[in-house]
């Protein structure tokens, strides 16, 4: 089979990357925007303007500095610090490489972060990112602006296949270590690691952070294919699994179940969202549920 080249790679990446921008594009609306903006609180409040004072303010408003200069009562308007600062922390381990159909979960993680990015975009807010399998293998600083956006696209798509593990501890260590202002944090995995619950306790006291779990069919419904060698694209274990039958696909569609149970359950625990996608499903309306939730809650 021939070699593909470094020229070739890069123009696949290219068009890839037109190809999420113009999705992206095309469902980027002005409700997903406006729902992002009344969802996404900023860090506090920051001084707007003094204005004349009214029957009805607050007294305890007064600019007590404008009423001395002017001899006329002056009030501060404060307005919410709107500026956020978004990470995406994405999990670019062996395990992202699959999908069963056309989409592979690394696929669908670089197709959210642009979606999620662009929002922010628009609300002028600074993007960055993090990307991680058993170590944490860039870091690009939160930045304004378009540039920062599509060469965070670029970079997930560009993230080289690993056969590496995941670790979430040592992500979310990394973030706490370099992010000392709260954040909105996207953490995008399929959230096959173990021993990180500690750390997210921690980290999710600080930041807003939001759980987005992406899946392929295959992984909740084995498929009656008949005798089949699995691989493990982390760990590189294989094994030998009778698909055919009923009692095999049972226990493995239950285990399926329980595992996202105990996850969901130590999410509700510490107060984080979480954003369920699949390789095979649309995710724009999910992303609308997740806000929507936010929304209700605020209110």
């Amino acid at each position: 089979m021939k070699a593909t080249s470094a020229a070739e790679r890069t123009r696949d990446l290219m068009a890839e990357v037109g190809r999420i921008r113009i999705l992206t594009r095309r469902l980027l609306d002005e409700q997903l925007s406006g729902d992002y903006h009344s969802v996404f609180k900023g860090n506090g409040i920051e001084f707007d303007e003094a204005r004349p004072y009214q029957p009805g303010d607050d007294v305890r408003a007064i600019d007590w500095n404008v009423t001395a200069r002017t001899g006329t009562p002056y009030i501060k308007r404060f307005s919410e610090e709107r500026e956020l600062t978004v990470l995406f922390l994405v999990d670019v381990s062996g395990s992202q490489s699959f999908g069963t159909g056309a989409r592979s979960k690394a696929e669908r993680a670089a197709e959210l972060a642009a979606l999620l990015a662009m929002t922010a975009l628009n609300n002028q807010d600074k993007v960055g990112l993090i990307t991680f399998s058993n170590r944490v293998h860039l870091s690009l600083p939160p930045r304004k602006g378009r540039t920062a956006v599509q060469r965070l696209v670029r970079e997930v798509l560009a993230a080289e296949e690993t056969r590496e593990g995941t670790d979430i501890a040592a992500a979310l260590r990394f973030v706490s270590a370099t992010q000392h202002r709260k954040a909105v944090v996207f953490l995008i995995s399929d959230f096959q690691a173990h021993g990180y619950e500690r750390d997210l306790t921690i980290f999710a006291r600080r930041h807003d952070l939001i759980a987005c779990r992406i899946a392929d069919p295959a992984e909740r419904e084995l498929p009656n294919v008949g005798l089949v060698e699995l691989l493990d694209p982390e760990t590189h274990e294989t094994l030998l699994v009778d698909t055919a039958s009923a009692a095999v696909r049972r226990a493995f569609a239950a285990d399926w179940v329980e595992r996202r149970a105990e996850q969901d359950r130590r999410f509700r625990r510490l107060g984080i969202d979480v954003l369920d996608l699949f390789t095979d499903q649309p995710y724009v309306q999910a992303v609308r549920a997740l806000f929507r939730r936010r929304a209700l809650r605020r209110r």
